[in-house]
């Protein structure tokens, strides 16, 4: 049993693995988000505690490459000393399964990780998206229209469930090339265009579906329902 931990004060970082030590929490640290998610690909952890830090670009690349990879059922502890409502009901909506303020108690921080642990030890049922005729089914890696199965390559796949999931809002190409590559570099953004490009053929995104995938400036993509906008791109 190991938490995987990215805490962004290196001090604060020891200290918070010296009491998960103490309390018989095995604890590995990382330096960087990057690092984390790379690990997470090839690894598998009990639990994942992140320091959301004050800004949001970091949390939001977790919890989408987590949103691509929820097969794993990993439980997300979040931790914040910037904790507004509105901002800690954005990572709990987002798909992080618990949050944490700081500074917080050791004791407290021991208990509350600890009964994530336990909580997780549930059966864990998977997640299908149903969305204008569209339905993905995570546990098979499948997406159909009106019962109808699209082929789609797994990467293909994990985009389309980022998309969907996250609809009406705009995903940055660094939140997909993080969510879906585990990187936040150059080689992964390039492909980005064209898989989205692939995306809207094989699904036939248009108009006369409802359903788009609009490209917006400096933003990223949006996966649009058409009775929700007034307009289409």
């Amino acid at each position: 049993m190991t938490i995987a931990c990215y805490i962004r004060d290196e001090n604060v970082a020891q200290s918070i693995q010296e009491v998960l030590a103490e309390a018989g929490l095995d604890c590995e640290g990382f330096g960087s988000e990057t690092a984390l998610l790379r690990s997470m690909q090839r690894r598998r952890f009990s639990l994942i505690l992140v320091d959301a830090g004050a800004e949001s670009e970091a949390e939001q690349n977790i919890l989408s490459w987590l949103n691509c990879h929820v097969r794993d059922f990993t439980p997300l502890v979040m931790m914040s000393d910037a904790c507004s409502g509105d901002r800690v009901a954005n990572m709990l909506d987002a798909g992080a399964d618990e949050f944490i303020a700081k500074p917080v108690a050791a004791v407290e921080l021991v208990a509350r990780l600890r009964a994530m642990l336990r909580r997780n030890k549930r059966q864990t049922v998977g997640k299908i998206i149903e969305f204008g005729g569209y339905r993905l089914d995570m546990d098979h890696g499948t997406l159909t229209f009106q019962g109808a199965l699209i082929e789609l390559t797994a990467r293909e796949f994990n985009i389309a469930w980022l998309l969907f999931s996250s609809s009406g809002q705009y995903l940055s190409r660094e939140t997909i090339s993080v969510a879906v590559w585990g990187v936040s570099s150059d080689i992964a953004n390039r492909t980005i265009e064209q898989h989205v490009y692939m995306l809207r053929k094989k699904l036939q995104l248009s108009k006369s579906r409802g359903v788009i995938i609009r490209t917006g400036y400096a933003q990223g993509y949006r996966l649009e329902y058409l009775d929700d906008v007034s307009t289409a791109a």
